[in-house]
């Protein structure tokens, strides 16, 4: 396994952000399969995910691959209490499109599309940035999953008043709070480790 950069110079990169299924391709090189350790399977908690280059290369740490395995999959589907699964994958594109991380944003942007069946919506944040008028609850969750991208960080009370306004509780609240801040995190990875391949 190697450390040396690889480049792409024939690469169909995605000239939008896309509700469309994109590839992505690492800037290192990604373990094969076939030498993974049981350890880096244990990192990747879901044996199905070493097909994929992005979590194969992460696999190179596996315990913190686990960490952030088991965190993203508390985030969006323990949802028995909180936000619905629509909401926290919005809170999730909304902070990908303020990242301008375009793979991340057409992952998350087809699941908010999926749950609540707001196609249009969903395609008008990822075209205008979450300044999109999406109505009251949306409005105040992209808003602060925005304000969370920022660095320093902008969210201020202003933006939890205006999630109280719409209609949501503490724990709901926490939900935005915390999809957009693991999502802040996950998109840095993924820009600094790679870039988006348009479908073919």
């Amino acid at each position: 396994m190697s450390d040396q950069v690889i480049t792409h110079p024939g690469l169909s990169r995605p000239d939008a952000f896309t509700q469309d299924q994109l590839g992505w391709v690492p800037w290192l090189e990604a373990p094969a399969v076939e030498e993974l350790t049981e350890r880096q399977y244990d990192g990747l908690v879901d044996r199905s995910r070493a097909t994929s280059d992005y979590f194969r290369l992460l696999a190179r740490d596996p315990d913190i691959l686990g960490a952030r395995t088991r965190t993203d999959k508390d985030i969006f589907y323990n949802t028995k209490e909180g936000l619905p699964r629509a909401e926290r994958e919005l809170a999730a594109t909304a902070t990908s499109r303020e990242n301008g991380c375009v793979f991340c944003a057409s992952v998350h942007s087809r699941f908010a599309t999926h749950y609540s069946e707001r196609h249009d919506d969903v395609q008008r944040l990822l075209d205008d940035g979450p300044t999109a008028d999406l109505g009251p609850r949306w409005n105040a969750i992209t808003a602060a999953a925005a304000a969370l991208a920022h660095t320093p960080s902008s969210l201020n009370t202003g933006h939890i008043q205006a999630l109280k306004d719409a209609g949501l509780d503490a724990l709901e609240i926490s939900d935005v709070v915390h999809g957009a801040a693991f999502f802040n995190w996950a998109n840095r990875l993924m820009l600094s480790l790679g870039e988006p391949e348009a479908a073919s």
